[in-house]
């Protein structure tokens, strides 16, 4: 008979990469994961992952197993949560996803807090480079930018608008650009994320609405996978970076980087929180979003919160 630590077995192998970070996840050793697996796959007949050393692949019916035991164990914790007497004290285990930068200056603080309001509950926050991925293996999602290709949720939490920004230093030395032509004689600092074409600057007059805007491609001086460092090479002064509001505002506000070209827009990139539908949520997962949303409106200064559904092209 299939057991509730079958389905947890079956959940964290679709989560994580490896034997030996789903055991982790599971508080077991890998030795004994690899037994309970080969029991499984003995009591179903059927084969779940092909595994070595270093990598697990789930084989059609692993992923299938993995999804549907991932769904009844969100039913079962939302039964459970449904049965206490007390709606206010939430249990269980949440885990976050963030990007690195917005994940550290953000996220980790939010979540701070918000376990003290929840203190029964067990909070993961995973900072990645690309944090909504193909396998989901998150209750939440902080993402920023468009997101592509989901039948998830989508709470905004901020605009988020992109900035271009250079040193009061740097635009002494070497003026400041007054239109997209004038980028060409400018030290440029370009940031590789998401799979972008970073050497693409995609701009428009402000308060254009639907005129159609331009499209520069930039001779990066420097390039930076990390957008904390992009931005300290401006404020050092080494040239001009396109960076989001969220991160480029408290240089601003301290004359570390000034906003260059401001009549000109750059595309926003709406900062968001990723939640499953609403008939696999949780009331810890419903908890968060309603916790991220009002502190997100805070530090905003402005209204945060719409709800709007993510689907495929």
């Amino acid at each position: 008979m299939m057991q509730i630590e079958d389905l947890r077995l079956a959940a964290a192998l679709l989560r994580e990469s490896s034997l030996s970070a789903a055991a982790r996840s599971l508080g077991v050793t890998p030795p004994a994961l690899s037994m309970r697996l080969r029991k499984l796959e003995a009591s179903l007949g059927l084969v779940l992952a092909n595994r070595t050393s270093r990598k697990l692949h789930l084989t059609s019916e692993g992923e299938r197993f993995g999804r549907e035991a991932y769904e009844l164990l969100l039913k079962f914790d939302s039964l459970r949560e449904s049965l206490q007497r007390d709606d206010r004290r939430l249990s269980g285990t949440l885990r976050v996803a963030a990007s690195f930068g917005y994940g550290r200056t953000h996220v980790a603080p939010w979540l701070s807090r918000f376990s003290r309001l929840h203190p029964a509950l067990r909070l993961q926050l995973d900072l990645r480079e690309t944090p909504w991925p193909d396998k989901h293996d998150s209750d939440a999602v902080v993402h920023v930018g468009a997101v592509r290709d989901s039948s998830w949720v989508a709470h905004t939490l901020a605009s988020n608008e992109r900035w271009l920004c250079a040193s009061p230093g740097y635009l002494r030395a070497h003026g400041t650009p007054r239109n997209p032509a004038d980028l060409a004689y400018h030290a440029c600092i370009c940031i590789r994320e998401n799979d972008e074409d970073v050497t693409l600057w995609h701009m428009r007059p402000a308060g254009s609405g639907a005129r159609k805007g331009e499209t520069l491609r930039i001779n990066p001086a420097f390039v930076s996978n990390d957008g904390s460092v992009a931005r300290q090479w401006a404020e050092d002064g080494l040239g001009i970076v396109l960076r989001s509001q969220w991160d480029a505002a408290e240089a601003l506000a301290a004359g570390r980087l000034e906003r260059v070209m401001a009549d000109w827009e750059f595309g926003a990139a709406p900062v968001v929180v990723l939640v499953p539908t609403r008939k696999g949520r949780s009331a810890r997962v419903q908890a968060l979003v309603s916790f991220l949303v009002e502190a997100a409106g805070r530090s905003d200064g402005r209204g945060a919160g719409s709800d709007l559904r993510i689907r495929g092209r």
